[in-house]
């Protein structure tokens, strides 16, 4: 995982700021014998509460960026953080292999599971090769041919969601897109698995949701769960892609409103900053929560998987009829 610390988001400026000071007073007090203990501890003080003040109250639109930030820990980094053994599987034995799409066996807390999740990239080449997160139709294809595999052997189903959406483009188009994912929400819907989906970065429209029909959906503090991009609702709305902070404050897409609106089941927290501030702590809390839902699900019957996935999801939404 990329070390860079110079990306910096417009709302943490102020923070960077008093960072630069402390540096600068730290190196005076280095090389001079003026003691600036006093002035360095105050503000150390200042940080925190800046820190505790940015991160405790951000906007929906200021919660969208920070889940694309681009240290952000992706699906591989998770895997590599809280599974054993992962050994990738390729291929949807019908057209190729998608590299946006990753999944295989893994080992957790000693027990086999099926890990699958979008990748995005660090660099214009990991970018590229991942398609930006963007998966193809075969990519949707590849995850639902190793949810079956999953299936016959009994092992418990974790998908990572992390995506702007599925690709767009004339290819994934021609290919069915709209059609694999279609079929992977109606297969899932009756997998005789157990399957606990999260959240970790974007979760963006049909795309999140080809891997997303769960018995538990967990979201991290931070994410962002949408039937539409922020920037695409603002261009059909407005007719202007600037008005996506607008867009994000309308659509109720951050975990809070997720969770009073029964989208999700769980907000995972993240340390103060973002998951990239410590991927050990975002790690250990997903960790945890897949733990502890497992062992919930695991006392259930097959047949109660899919009665009470269909019942989680037949359930979403809000109609009112006026007479």
């Amino acid at each position: 995982m990329s070390q860079e610390t110079d990306y910096l988001l417009e709302f943490e400026k102020p923070l960077k700021d008093l960072e630069k000071q402390l540096h600068l007073l730290t190196q005076s007090s280095e090389g001079s014998s003026v003691d600036l203990a006093a002035e360095i501890q105050s503000i150390q003080k200042k940080i925190a509460t800046t820190k505790e003040t940015i991160y405790q109250d951000l906007t929906p639109w200021q919660k969208v960026l920070l889940a694309r930030h681009p240290k952000r820990p992706y699906t591989i980094d998770y895997i590599h953080e809280i599974f054993d053994d992962f050994q990738e599987l390729h291929g949807d034995r019908l057209y190729k292999d998608d590299p946006a799409m990753v999944g295989g066996l893994a080992s957790f807390k000693g027990k086999p599971v099926m890990v699958i999740g979008i990748q995005k990239g660090r660099n214009t080449k990991e970018n590229l090769k991942r398609n930006f997160g963007s998966p193809h139709p075969e990519g949707y294809r590849k995850a639902m041919r190793l949810m079956r595999l999953a299936e016959k052997f009994s092992l418990p189903i974790i998908s990572l969601i992390d995506t702007p959406g599925a690709y767009p483009g004339i290819g994934a188009e021609e290919r069915h897109v709209a059609e694999a994912i279609a079929v992977n929400i109606r297969e899932m819907s009756r997998l005789k698995t157990p399957i606990i989906a999260t959240v970790i970065g974007e979760g963006g429209s049909g795309g999140a949701l080809g891997i997303g029909v769960a018995d538990r959906v967990l979201i991290l503090e931070n994410a962002y769960y949408s039937v539409i991009s922020p920037e695409g609702c603002a261009a059909i709305l407005w007719k202007d892609r600037a008005n996506a902070p607008h867009a994000a404050d309308a659509l109720q897409l951050e975990a809070k409103k997720l969770l009073e609106l029964g989208v999700v089941d769980e907000i995972l927290p993240e340390p103060l900053g973002g998951a990239h501030c410590d991927i050990t702590i975002a790690a250990k809390n997903l960790s945890n929560a897949i733990e502890k839902n497992l062992e919930a699900l695991r006392a259930q019957q097959p047949l109660e998987w899919i009665e009470n996935r269909y019942q989680k999801f037949r359930k979403l939404g809000i109609f009112s009829e006026n007479g």
